[in-house]
């Protein structure tokens, strides 16, 4: 191992059964470097790191040949207890979701507190004073009342750094970040970003960080590697791999992301890449002005006026309550045919409102007019009826199907509910067809939603809105936690479908360079109200407000725009 190599990865395999998943990769980690590693999920990001700290599923995988060497270790061969003293100590890791990582039954000081009792010789009270100073170092507001309280009540972004301060309790050489701000505001991506590059050149620690997102990489790391189905396609530093990419899947990950300055009809997948059928067709300004110009001609089809949505809060036994207003005051109009962004960063009010129009959480004030009834005082049987104009598609649609149907009865189950059809042969018949428009295909009816992907279930979330060939439908971030061609296949997808059928979206998201790709208009939101109102591409290029100016500043963009 070279001298300034902490990590030394020489072709490394793992299967899971019979199953290759991780095909003889080679890559080595500098001290004192940012390494970057890139690609889609099954391509084997998590897997390797998984090896690297021991962390693999003893059972079902296993490590088939080549070594990993930290400092005089080889950790492919190095015992449970061996591995005990360096796992958190010298090799640590963020987790791609810092809920579901937390124990939910401790307080966040406690568990970072564990960390520091486990590896130093620092006494209780030690250990509570040095977890504060790591609370304070990752930039957490009031960290002695973080200390005392548990994940669920602190924001996401919040239970990241959280996270971090555990991870580098001990002053670990290596820290692993597996997607540590997918899912997060740009805002608060870019605090995380800032934290760790802060973190790294104070410590000299050496930092993995693993990530689908290429514009976010080209600003943190020193070097990339990229992998692809279990293999390393190309590796190389920042500037050599974003400026001039050799592989065509590097290239194809390059361009998936919505570009923040031409409008595309349609993004380019990675499939489109490797088959060489990309497009470089765009949507003209004055093409968008002609399109604008006969969508505003008509009457409105949803309007909203003057809408608050307040919750009382208690804080404790004998104190008073307070009312807190999540949607204050908002008002705008939304066309048949129109896709409106609506961003802004987490508790800014987006999801409240569109709970609010889809009538699943009551507005406490205001009216909301659709095709010119107020919505707000519909009752029960006309509720029902207005469930199949008005439609959402979720942000996690494997927690929106249910396990135990397969998916093509889970589709069906609305055309049924809606009377919708003269039997249920011809509602088959018609959600078959459904898959197939969303790029499924009929032998996927009969399947469970656990043996599809991330994005396919997202098409079956779709598949299941579509069917009831409603009006309006809410996209409550719904390609936020997706591969980026993933991402560019289903975005492509809700246009073509908008084409076909005259959708009419309200596109909720934090990601702006997608929410701009989409949008005809953008709403920008901050504190339950409007920020912001007016054309995607004016908005972008010419905010009004420095709360916009600071979302559009904060999108990644690094070598790559």
């Amino acid at each position: 191992m070279q001298e300034n190599t902490i990590l030394d990865i020489k072709d490394l395999s793992i299967s899971f059964g019979k199953n290759e998943v991780i095909h003889k990769i080679s890559y080595q980690l500098k001290k004192n470097e940012i390494l970057g590693i890139v690609g889609e999920s099954g391509s084997g990001k998590s897997v390797s790191s998984l090896a690297i700290l021991g962390l693999l599923p003893k059972k079902i995988s296993k490590i088939t040949s080549g070594s990993i060497h930290f400092c005089k270790f080889d950790l492919t061969r190095i015992s449970p207890k061996v591995f005990r003293n360096i796992r958190g100590k010298r090799i640590a890791m963020i987790f791609q979701e810092p809920m579901s990582s937390l124990n939910p039954s401790m307080t966040c000081g406690t568990q970072v507190q564990e960390i520091l009792l486990q590896h130093t010789s620092l006494s209780k009270q030690g250990a509570k004073e040095e977890t504060i100073l790591l609370f304070d170092k990752v930039k957490l507001p009031d960290s002695e009342r973080v200390y005392g309280a548990y994940p669920h009540e602190i924001s996401g972004g919040q239970k990241q750094r959280v996270m971090i301060a555990m991870a580098i309790a001990c002053k670990p050489d290596i820290l692993i970040a597996d997607e540590p701000t997918t899912a997060l505001d740009v805002t608060v991506q870019k605090e995380i970003i800032k934290l760790l590059k802060t973190l790294q050149e104070e410590t000299k620690m050496s930092i993995i960080f693993i990530t689908h997102d290429l514009a976010l990489i080209s600003e943190i790391a020193d070097r990339v590697v990229v992998m692809y189905k279990g293999d390393i396609v190309e590796q190389g530093t920042v500037s050599t791999l974003f400026k001039t990419p050799e592989h065509i899947y590097t290239r194809a990950l390059i361009n998936s992301r919505p570009s923040l300055d031409t409008r595309l009809k349609t993004l380019p997948t990675i499939d489109d890449y490797l088959n060489h059928t990309t497009s470089n067709d765009i949507i003209t300004p004055e093409q968008r002005k002609l399109q604008h110009e006969k969508l505003y001609s008509t009457p409105p089809l949803l309007e909203v006026i003057n809408v608050e949505k307040a919750y009382i809060s208690k804080q404790g036994l004998f104190s008073k309550p307070e009312s807190f207003k999540a949607v204050d005051g908002v008002s705008f109009k939304l066309y048949e045919g129109e896709t409106l962004g609506l961003v802004g960063e987490s508790g800014c009010g987006k999801s409240t409102l569109g709970n609010a129009i889809l009538q699943l959480d009551k507005a406490t004030a205001g009216q909301i007019l659709y095709k010119g009834t107020d919505i707000t005082k519909l009752l029960g049987s006309e509720i029902k009826t207005l469930r199949k104009d008005i439609q959402i598609i979720f942000q996690d649609p494997y927690s929106s199907l249910n396990p135990r149907t397969p998916v093509g009865e889970a589709i069906m189950e609305p055309i049924k509910v809606h009377n919708l059809y003269n039997s249920d042969e011809e509602r088959k018949e018609k959600v078959i067809d459904i898959l197939k428009r969303v790029g499924l295909s009929e032998d996927h009816f009969y399947r469970y939603p656990h043996e599809f992907s991330g994005g396919q279930r997202q098409r079956i979330g779709i598949a299941r809105t579509v069917a009831l060939q409603p009006k309006l439908i809410v996209c409550d971030e719904s390609v936020s936690a997706l591969d980026i061609s993933v991402q560019a296949q289903v975005l492509n997808l809700l246009n073509e479908l908008k084409e076909t059928f005259g959708f009419t979206y309200i596109f909720i998201s934090h990601d702006l360079a997608v929410v701009k790709y989409m949008a005809d208009q953008l709403m920008v939101m901050n504190k339950g109200k409007i920020e912001e109102i007016g054309d995607a591409d004016i908005i972008y290029n010419a905010p009004k407000t420095a709360y916009t100016k600071k979302l559009i500043e904060a999108i990644p963009k690094g070598i790559i725009s």
